[in-house]
């Protein structure tokens, strides 16, 4: 049975974790029931029209329906997965709450996956394939880097929090 600020530690870990499991799920969510207002954001950042006029990058521009549609069902699938990681690594804590430090550890071994796949889109693909190589920075009206930036350093603040071992 852990003491009460193990188990305080332990409460306000799984309160994290299930936090960012909402925010994935509703992002995904939220992405498939008003399809259209995300859409126009991927759209305009691959076909670059939003850029600086003259910029010589626009070679890179997707013109292509089908690819803008492929790219945003790959970002719901993403987001929607990190949500489930992160929500199963939310249940698998609140079942081991109140057990041994081996198996609360263990409970929240999916919380670097959930990060890691989080990472994955907010930073590789808002910031690596978003802003510098669609030059999504360029455009006053669809830069998407503050949001995406906040998403993945509270992950791995949360991340880096779960990870960190309990007192003994």
């Amino acid at each position: 049975m852990p003491d009460s600020f193990t188990l305080a530690s332990r409460l306000a870990k799984l309160a994290m974790v299930a936090s960012l499991a909402a925010f994935g799920l509703l992002v995904a969510f939220n992405n498939l029931t008003d399809y259209r207002s995300n859409f126009l954001f991927v759209r305009h950042v691959l076909s670059m029209d939003t850029t600086f006029p003259g910029t010589a990058l626009t070679w890179r521009a997707i013109h292509a329906r089908w690819a803008w549609h492929g790219f945003y069902l790959l970002i719901i699938l993403g987001e929607a997965a990190t949500g489930m990681l992160f929500l199963m690594a939310a249940g698998a804590m609140l079942r081991a709450l109140r057990a041994d430090r081996a198996a609360f550890r263990r409970a929240a071994r999916l919380v670097p996956l959930g990060t890691a796949l989080g990472f994955l889109i907010w930073f590789f693909g808002f910031s690596v394939v978003g802003a510098e190589w669609f030059a999504m920075w360029q455009s006053r009206d669809w830069n998407g880097q503050q949001p995406a930036f906040r998403f993945f350093l509270t992950m791995l603040g949360v991340c880096i929090y779960v990870s960190l071992p309990e007192d003994g």
